[in-house]
């Protein structure tokens, strides 16, 4: 994770203070027991984090935490699920066809830091955690 934490260091927030809600969804995600967190770089495209839980058979992750760089001076953060793995109440949520690595998922945007959307994508993340720890996807 030395990629992960050399990317944190070198960005600079900015108003909209999209770092800070990456850095709390980043903090949540390692509270979950049993659960390993890949980190795949493209700059100028976009930084993921990628959550797995160690059941996980057929899936490489149950969420995607991306950091769009198409802007580096105002990053914003796409939150994904696959789509049977999370419900949505607020649907606040786009569901994308095939928009998860070749599956239908549901992503969230965030493009300034939003005390209730981050708690939100917390409850998102931690039910696809108990989905993909129970139904070993």
């Amino acid at each position: 994770m030395k990629e992960l934490t050399t990317f944190m260091d070198h960005w600079n927030d900015s108003d909209s203070k999209t770092k800070q809600a990456f850095i709390e969804l980043y903090d949540h995600l390692k509270t979950l027991e049993d659960t390993t967190l890949d980190f795949i770089a493209r700059p100028k495209v976009s930084y993921s984090l990628r959550p797995r839980h160690n059941n996980q058979k057929n899936r490489s992750l149950f969420a995607m935490v991306d950091v769009i760089d198409d802007d580096p001076d105002d990053r914003w953060l796409s939150v994904c699920f696959y789509g049977e793995m999370i419900t949505d109440p607020e649907e606040a949520g786009d569901l994308i066809p095939e928009g998860l690595l070749g599956e239908d998922g549901y992503c969230f945007d965030l493009y300034e830091y939003d005390r209730h959307t981050i708690e939100y994508l917390k409850k998102r993340l931690s039910q696809a955690y108990e989905t993909a720890k129970e139904a070993s996807y």
